[in-house]
């Protein structure tokens, strides 16, 4: 491991190892009691609500389990799991007099160690885990061994996929961490079925800055010892060059890895919509935050939601609400 690992992986395993908040606790600790207890290696904590310091969204947590099958309700939900991982569910909890909301995730070890590197077509997964988390539950040492590898190794994927797109000069462009950051996170999005107003996209990055340019500093050190690139220090930022094979077949790959990708996307929302549980309470307070106008639901869409819900649940689709 050269020294750019080494000072990436640090950088990752201080967020990993943070201060997780009371309620967020709480409701990993529910989460787990769900999933099977045993099966479980690892929660993490991730998102708008990591980002913004609070509990009143809807909390998003990945669960990293051994196999499917023993953190599964049923046979069929395993097989989804591990057709097209990860599941994606809804839960509703009351804690300490308020109620707290989130999504969780269930995804395998191999599937999320494989789905952060360099041969993956979901995006979403490296696109969320160069960004800060936090363990909320690990099992042992090796949780952490393993969630501080995925996230280093999702800050060089991303490096690798989009440097390839910035523009290129003679001898070298000189990449200016913020501008790099707004582009990652625009292709990023934008491969996924949610693609995000610049508003969004500068908001994640200015909310840890300085963290974020260490994280490229690190990972383009590491790339440039392993050979995949030239890079000298230019301030703001550094000097990257490519070789021009290289930068090629990274440009030519991202049309179709954006429409693989999207694809993907979208049958995972159709299956999120038979795995999330009770997702009509979650559809409509989705609706009524954005809306900010009270939805009422027929006595039939409450008893038969997956028949009569539809029209609800289509509207959040459309809307690109359900994330």
């Amino acid at each position: 491991m050269g020294a750019g690992a080494q000072a990436l992986a640090a950088l990752v395993s201080d967020e990993l190892s943070g201060t997780v908040p009371e309620a967020v606790a709480t409701m990993a600790e529910e989460i787990r009691h769900r999933c099977g207890e045993a099966p479980v290696v690892a929660v993490v904590f991730y998102g708008s609500c990591l980002r913004k310091h609070t509990v009143d969204g809807v909390l998003d947590f990945y669960v990293l389990v051994d196999a499917y099958r023993p953190a599964s309700a049923s046979l069929g939900l395993a097989w989804a799991n591990a057709l097209l991982p990860p599941n994606v569910y809804y839960l509703e909890l009351e804690a300490s007099g308020r109620r707290l909301r989130a999504k969780y995730a269930v995804i395998s070890v191999s599937d999320f160690e494989h789905g952060v590197g360099m041969k993956s077509l979901r995006t979403h997964l490296w696109a969320r885990f160069c960004q800060p988390a936090l363990a909320v539950y690990l099992r042992d040492g090796k949780a952490l061994e393993v969630l501080v590898g995925a996230s280093a190794r999702s800050v060089l994927t991303l490096l690798e996929r989009i440097l390839p797109l910035l523009p290129a000069s003679r001898g070298g462009e000189r990449l200016d961490f913020d501008e790099f950051w707004q582009r990652a996170f625009r292709e990023t999005y934008a491969a996924e079925m949610r693609g995000e107003p610049a508003q969004y996209t500068r908001a994640l990055y200015e909310a840890a800055p300085e963290r974020y340019d260490r994280a490229a500093r690190h990972g383009i050190e590491e790339l440039a010892q392993q050979g995949r690139l030239h890079a000298r220090p230019a301030e703001p930022g550094v000097e990257v060059s490519f070789d021009p094979c290289r930068r090629r077949r990274g440009r030519l790959a991202w049309p179709l890895r954006r429409r693989l990708s999207k694809l993907i996307g979208f049958a995972g929302q159709v299956k999120t919509t038979f795995t999330f549980g009770d997702w009509l309470p979650y559809v409509v307070w989705k609706l009524e935050r954005h809306g900010g106008e009270p939805i009422v639901l027929t006595e039939r869409q409450h008893r038969h939601p997956l028949i009569w819900g539809w029209p609800v649940l289509w509207r959040l689709l459309r809307e690109r609400k359900l994330r």
